[in-house]
């Protein structure tokens, strides 16, 4: 099912990002974030898997996804869905979160415990947030609204090891996806990796496969794409993001950043 629908994507100084969109039908395919995503579902029913579930957020229900973790989206009932998102980069969000005395924080990183959760209080406080950020104010407004919102995600969230140290992941699939990162320009074989890791490519695959979702070339075309992201959001030209990571030419990374994120990257540059 094709989707039809509206993004309306706003950055803000402090590096947050506020997006509130609709979709019908497909909304988009399985990709990740680099930022940690807080919403919640405004209207209609909105269906994503993640963490290799299926999951349905209807209204006034919150939604968490850490970066990293491969989702997607659907709507399954005539309407549609809409939703408002806020994106926090995971380097601001790690700061703040120490600012709070009795915050649980570790030497890791923080993580949602569950996808989906009924919280209306924090549902209200991330509404509040999100249209503080989009109106003329006070700074100090703003990060109140902000507070706010930290303070309420506390219960949600716990601490974990860095990813890319993961030691429950097979070694095999990690020592590939350390490869892929460090690797991520260069146009990779896959005999390339399967030699790096030690193990035949079908092995390679199927143990990649098992602890990401995703073949390694998909992963590696996600990672692109997050890389592009970051750099269309600093002000480089989506022709110069295509030829450095990989892409043939501005069309083919467009067609993969519509897919992943709903919008072409010379939009989300212009929205940035």
């Amino acid at each position: 099912m094709s989707s039809t629908g509206w993004i309306d994507l706003q950055r803000h100084a402090s590096g947050i990002e506020t997006l509130r969109a609709h979709f019908e039908g497909h909304a988009y395919d399985p990709h990740w974030h680099d930022s940690y995503l807080v919403g919640f579902t405004e209207q209609g029913v909105q269906q994503f898997h993640c963490r290799r579930r299926r999951h349905d957020s209807t209204p006034g229900r919150l939604f968490f996804v850490e970066p990293g973790e491969l989702h997607d989206g659907h709507a399954p009932a005539a309407g549609g869905f809409t939703y408002a998102m806020l994106y926090l980069d995971p380097a601001w969000l790690q700061h703040e979160l120490r600012q709070f005395g009795d915050a649980p924080v570790s030497s890791g990183e923080p993580g949602f415990r569950r996808t989906l959760a009924d919280d209306p209080e924090l549902a209200r406080q991330v509404a509040a947030a999100f249209s503080a950020l989009r109106m003329p104010g006070w700074q100090l407004a703003k990060e109140t609204h902000l507070d706010a919102v930290l303070r309420g995600m506390l219960p949600h969230l716990g601490w974990h090891e860095r990813a890319l140290g993961d030691p429950r992941l097979p070694r095999t699939a990690r020592l590939a996806r350390d490869y892929l990162h460090a690797h991520c320009e260069q146009d990779i074989g896959l005999e390339t990796l399967a030699a790096h890791c030690g193990v035949d490519r079908f092995r390679l695959s199927r143990a990649f496969k098992a602890a990401f979702g995703l073949a390694p070339h998909a992963y590696l075309v996600q990672l692109r794409l997050a890389h592009a992201r970051r750099c269309l959001a600093v002000g480089d030209a989506p022709a110069e993001v295509a030829a450095r990571f990989g892409f043939a030419d501005q069309s083919h990374l467009g067609r993969w950043f519509r897919r992943a994120y709903g919008l072409t990257p010379a939009d989300y540059r212009r929205r940035r």
